[in-house]
This record gives structure tokens, C-alpha cells and sequence, in this order.
């Protein structure tokens, strides 16, 4: 993998606090969490990544108000580009949801060249959608900048980047941090910067010989690639997405007004590699999975809108693949307002402790556990690889939401009868308020799991992991121009 140093565009704290403009992945955002950015701060992010559509032209929408806030900004000095090139490492500390444990997942902020999936460098985990894609091809040929970090994990036991960026494997940092936040999950954000010429080139080197697989950012990752691909011809150059060798800065060294020490400081970077056009790269964050600190959390499906739906006649249906246990229904948390809350709890716990293949069905009419019989669901799975018949999500798709209730391959893509909720609680409570028909609650895809399936060129459904926390946006920024 070809990684970049880079002069990042960043917020100028003397003029903004970091935590009023900051946000969540534009794909993480409700149009709640939109309304509370935009009162937050006239500079938020969010005017950028996900502003508010209104009566929109061909020549006043939501791209061109978001190109014009970027340039307003940086004309205001509300945005500002790094003097030198760098690379970032990036702490965030946080509490796994429903828990007590506190764990910290370490990154590196780069650029990262862009491959064609045919490469064999960057792999995808899960399918994608049309839709999110041509929202932010729009957004990034309006803008041309990347405001948001896609998150790739790659493979090191030796822990080689962490040394150099962080001074340690884990625990206490060994450096000063440059910039912390906090979110409003209670996330603490950290960045080192990292300019020295030196320790650069060796972690771009350490990276050299990495596989990626993307964990979050598909969509953009995808979009990415074609807009790469399609700026490379009209340049005239050969496909970028290929791997051809680094590429390097040129300087004018010895210049009448620097001193000796400064020459040498513009020599040393000179040697940092950079992309062959700008387009050729993207920014990302780069985590290594065998460090401590990921986690990956489950979405759950829930189904609706389907007509004659029986739970006596769904549950006859699964009976042939599943051994199919009645559980307890949930009861509903105490809470002041007028909608209560489900507490999925009672449910979840027996979901979470059955090995092998299992998902929570819960119904108007009850809530029930499916443990996979796995002789019989191979025999109906044949067309499915053998490494991927194994995962829970895969067989709620195939089998339960195809093939006993009728969904088409279409019409989940384009979630016609699905929706996808982390949440229990609110998963049940749509079933409660008869909102939707039936839903299923799952266990986490492993880590292990998405990577034997992803490096073997397989993708998962949609929606098949959850890495938590999101990547927060507006820390740094990749301006193309």
C-alpha cells in the first residue's frame, strides 16, 4: 500500500473551538444531529458534508453552498493548510456501548493511493448502494476536498507504526498530542503530528508491503476510485489505480533567503513521496487489527411492509433449517416519556451466548431464538461459499429474509421492506408499535470473520459490521486545489 504525507487544510482553533464545528460521518447523521450542528456553529461541518436541501437549482444546491462555504472559509482563515507535510496519528478513547470496559484504538491519518479492487491491495467487506455513491461523487466534484477519513485496517504484529508515531505499542502515549476533542458520545479524539522527514519516510516504508481492507467508507472508497480513474485519462495518464512506483516532491534547495539548516529541512522533504495527481489519492485512517481497541458492534434488520406476513407460518418455515426456542417477551424500561423504550437485554443475553449461528426473531406474537441447523442450511446454501455459509448475517439474508420470507436480492439493496438499526431497543419498539412485521436481532460479525472473508475477494451483505466509534470529521482536510 502507497501512503502520503500531506499539508492538511485544519481548523484554526484561535478562531473556532474544535468540538462546535467538528461532526459525525455524514452517514451517521439524523436530521436531529443535522439541525443541532448547524445551530451550533456557522463554520460546523456539517453545511460541507450533509447540508440542508432546499428549493435547489441547477446552479444553487446543496454541492455548490457546500464548495462555497469551503472557499469562504479558508478566505476567512477559519480553514487553514499545514506549512509541511504530514502524517497524523489519531487516538480515540472510549467506553464499548453496554458496558463499563474503556478501550483506546490507535490510527494513522494519511493518504492513501487508490487501487482497483483487481489490485489485490484494498479489500471491500460488503456490498454497497448506488445511491450514497452518486450523493458523494456529486458533493466531491463540487468541492474537491475530502473532509472525512475513510477507516482501512491492515495487518502488523510488530506494532512498527505505533512505535514510531506513538513511541509505545500501547498505554500512555510517549509524545505530546497535538489537538483533542471530545464528542458527544463522550469519545476523546487525540492527534500527534508527525513531520519529521525522517520518521515519515519510515512509516510510509513500513506500509509499503500492506494489505487494506476497507472497514467504513466503502461508498466513498468506490466513488473515489472512478473519479481517479476517469481524471487520470483526461489528463492523459496512465490508469492511476494501477501499482507503478512512488513518486516524489522536487525542491529548489540552497534558495538566497534560507539558511543552511532550512535547505537541508526542504531537501529531507523533498524525498517524502506524493501522489502522481492530486486525485490519485484519498485521505485515511489506517488501523492495525492486531491491535487492542476495535470494536465491531452488530446491526440488526428489521422487516416490514410485507403482505400476508403469519408468524405461525414463518415460524413452520424456519422449523426446517432453525431450532426455533420461545423466548420471554421484553419488558419496557421505566422512562418518563410518552414512547417507552424496549429493554432488549433479557433478549440479547441468550442471542449472545449461543454458539454457533443464531438470531433473535422478536413478533408481535413473541419473540423467538433461532439456532442454525447446519447440515440443513448448507444443503440450502450451496451456492454459497463455504466460508461465508458460516456467518449469522449471511444466513439471515440468504435464507431467512430470500428465501423464507420472499425478499428479493433487489429489493433488500434497495430497502424496500428493511431497515437497519443498531439500536435493540428501537428495533423492538417498531415491532411493538406494529411498525414493522418482524425483527431480527444478531450477534457482531468478528474480526477474524470479515477478514478471512474479505481477503479472500468475498463481500458480505450491506450492512454486515458496525466498527465503533465513527471517525470524526473535520480534523483534518485533503484539498485537491
Amino acid at each position: 500500500m502507497r501512503i502520503y504525507p500531506f499539508r492538511a487544510l485544519r481548523y484554526n482553533t484561535g478562531k473556532v473551538a474544535l468540538e462546535d464545528v467538528v461532526t459525525q460521518p455524514y452517514d451517521k447523521i439524523s436530521p436531529a444531529m443535522q439541525q443541532a450542528y448547524y445551530d451550533r456553529n456557522p463554520f460546523n461541518l456539517i453545511r460541507v458534508i450533509l447540508g440542508k436541501r432546499e428549493p435547489d437549482t441547477e446552479t444553487d444546491n446543496v454541492y455548490s453552498r457546500a464548495a462555497d462555504s469551503l472557499q469562504d472559509w479558508r478566505q476567512k482563515a477559519v480553514l487553514v493548510e499545514e506549512r509541511e507535510p504530514a502524517l497524523y496519528g489519531y487516538a480515540q478513547r472510549y467506553t464499548v456501548p453496554g458496558t463499563d470496559e474503556v478501550r483506546e484504538r490507535r490510527g494513522l491519518i494519511c493518504l492513501g493511493h487508490l487501487y482497483d479492487y483487481a489490485e489485490k491491495v484494498v479489500y471491500r467487506h460488503e456490498q454497497t448502494l448506488s445511491k450514497p455513491k452518486s450523493d458523494r461523487l456529486s458533493l466531491f466534484k463540487a468541492t474537491r476536498t475530502y473532509c472525512e477519513q475513510i477507516y482501512m485496517l491492515y495487518s502488523d504484529p510488530a506494532f512498527t507504526v505505533e512505535q514510531l508515531v506513538f513511541g509505545n505499542k500501547a498505554g500512555t502515549p510517549a509524545v505530546v498530542p497535538d489537538q483533542t476533542v471530545t464528542d458527544e458520545y463522550g469519545v476523546v479524539h487525540t492527534l500527534w503530528k508527525v513531520t519529521d522527514p525522517v520518521t515519515l519516510n519510515l512509516i510510509v516504508t513500513s506500509l509499503q508491503d500492506k494489505k487494506l481492507i476497507i472497514a467504513d467508507g466503502h461508498h466513498r472508497y468506490e466513488t473515489s476510485t472512478t473519479y481517479a480513474r476517469e481524471r487520470a485519462a483526461e489528463l492523459g495518464l496512465a490508469d492511476s489505480t494501477r501499482d507503478v512506483a512512488f513518486t516524489h516532491t522536487e525542491a529548489n534547495f540552497g534558495k538566497p533567503d534560507e539558511s543552511p539548516s532550512e535547505a537541508e529541512d526542504e531537501r529531507s522533504a523533498s524525498l517524502l513521496p506524493v501522489p502522481e495527481f492530486p486525485e490519485a489519492a484519498m485521505m485515511m485512517t489506517l488501523v492495525n487489527m492486531d491491535a487492542p481497541g476495535i470494536t465491531i458492534l452488530p446491526t440488526h434488520r428489521v422487516v416490514f411492509g410485507l403482505k400476508r406476513f403469519s408468524v405461525a407460518g414463518f415460524l413452520e418455515k424456519a422449523a426446517a433449517y432453525f431450532d426455533v426456542t420461545t423466548l420471554a417477551a421484553a419488558a419496557k424500561a421505566e422512562n418518563s416519556d410518552a414512547e417507552q423504550v424496549v429493554d432488549a437485554s433479557d433478549l440479547l443475553a441468550p442471542l449472545n451466548a449461543t454458539e454457533g449461528v443464531a438470531f433473535m426473531a422478536a413478533t408481535a406474537d413473541g419473540n423467538y431464538l433461532l439456532t442454525a441447523k447446519p447440515e440443513t442450511v448448507a444443503a440450502a446454501l450451496q451456492g454459497v461459499t463455504a466460508r461465508q455459509r458460516v456467518l449469522d448475517v449471511v444466513q439471515l439474508h440468504s435464507l431467512v429474509l430470500e428465501q423464507l420470507l420472499g425478499l428479493t436480492v433487489e429489493s433488500i439493496r434497495d430497502q424496500q421492506n428493511l431497515r437497519y438499526l443498531r439500536s435493540a431497543p428501537d428495533a423492538l419498539a417498531q415491532v411493538a408499535r406494529e411498525d414493522a412485521d418482524v425483527a431480527f436481532l444478531v450477534k457482531p460479525v468478528t474480526l477474524e470473520q470479515m477478514k478471512t472473508v474479505s481477503l479472500a475477494g468475498d463481500v458480505m451483505p450491506q450492512k454486515s459490521t458496525d466498527f465503533y466509534p465513527k471517525l470524526l470529521s473535520g480534523l483534518a482536510f485533503y484539498a485537491l486545489d
